[in-house]
């Protein structure tokens, strides 16, 4: 038998994590080839480019988008419960794929609705899926960061944001320029960026891990405003794996001139890690090639 795409694995997959309770994603495997009558060969064979097992990497993205679209949730890192919304489409099983494809959609664009139609998105060009699917590959990454972000104490976050802030170049090459505060005298801090060698210059954090459904409020940043009035600073970065009030929102952009206060939500936090690359490695580097017009024109044309 052929080996399934992801989006057919998705109904089988969540049929037996119901079944099941919990799973981490190696044991989807052998389930589920028995399901869809794999051959050892089938199960163990690998994409030409060598990076993995086709049919394992499948089962992951099949996981992937159901945990975007909410069906399943990840009470801690590598593993996997249904959600009640998943229970929910289980009802409905025929729905379930137009389903995941419109939350996917929401979260992408931001909006109540889609941004592309199905027609528009059969008509890409080869080279509009390959930049399609590397935004999707990347999307699912700030998801699996997250939630890696989120199995960690709070103490490594505090860590985490300071190594952040140093790999976007905050602190430039200054020696010992990002610092965590102590725990028993951090006043509302929890950590310091020096912006020159004196310590003259000073960026200070406030850093939440909290859950995604957990949204910083205007309280929470006004404490903070007021601890870096404290430390005498018009400075400040507010960091959260979640998300801001309006109000929170609203309060920062009415701050006087004086203070400079600067706010990360969970997907841009996400984001930054990503793109500076902390903490990440490259998978895979796929090289496209077009003609050189220069090299080409420079020959004469057969009259």
């Amino acid at each position: 038998m052929t080996i399934p795409k992801h989006d057919a694995i998705r109904i089988p997959a969540l049929k037996l994590l119901q079944k099941q309770g919990t799973m981490e994603l190696k044991d989807f495997e052998l389930p589920l080839a028995k399901h869809f009558h794999l051959s050892d060969e089938e199960i163990a064979r690998e994409y030409d480019s060598g990076n993995g097992k086709i049919f394992y990497d499948r089962i992951s993205w099949a996981l992937s988008y159901m945990n975007m679209a909410g069906l399943l949730q990840k009470p801690k890192r590598g593993i996997y419960q249904i959600s009640k919304i998943g229970i929910e489409q289980l009802k409905n099983p025929e729905g379930m794929n137009s389903y995941i494809n419109e939350q996917l959609a929401m979260r992408e664009s931001g909006k109540n609705q889609h941004t592309e139609e199905p027609e528009e998105v059969m008509n890409l060009t080869p080279q509009e899926e390959l930049y399609d699917s590397s935004e999707k590959i990347r999307v699912a990454t700030f998801e699996e960061i997250i939630d890696v972000i989120l199995s960690k104490e709070p103490r490594e976050f505090e860590n985490l944001v300071v190594m952040l802030l140093k790999k976007m170049g905050y602190g430039g090459e200054i020696e010992n320029s990002g610092e965590v505060t102590q725990y028993s005298n951090d006043k509302g801090i929890d950590g310091i960026i020096k912006e020159d060698v004196l310590g003259l210059g000073r960026i200070h954090i406030q850093a939440k891990r909290y859950a995604r459904n957990n949204t910083v409020g205007r309280e929470e940043i006004q404490k903070f405003v007021g601890a870096l009035a404290g430390a005498k600073s018009n400075k400040g970065i507010f960091i959260t794996t979640s998300a801001y009030t309006k109000n929170a929102v609203d309060f920062v952009n009415n701050l006087s001139g004086s203070t400079t206060l600067v706010l990360l939500n969970g997907r841009m936090l996400a984001e930054y890690i990503y793109d500076y690359g902390l903490g990440m490695q490259v998978e895979q580097t796929i090289e496209i090639k077009k003609l050189d017009s220069d090299f080409w024109d420079g020959m004469r044309d057969d009259e």
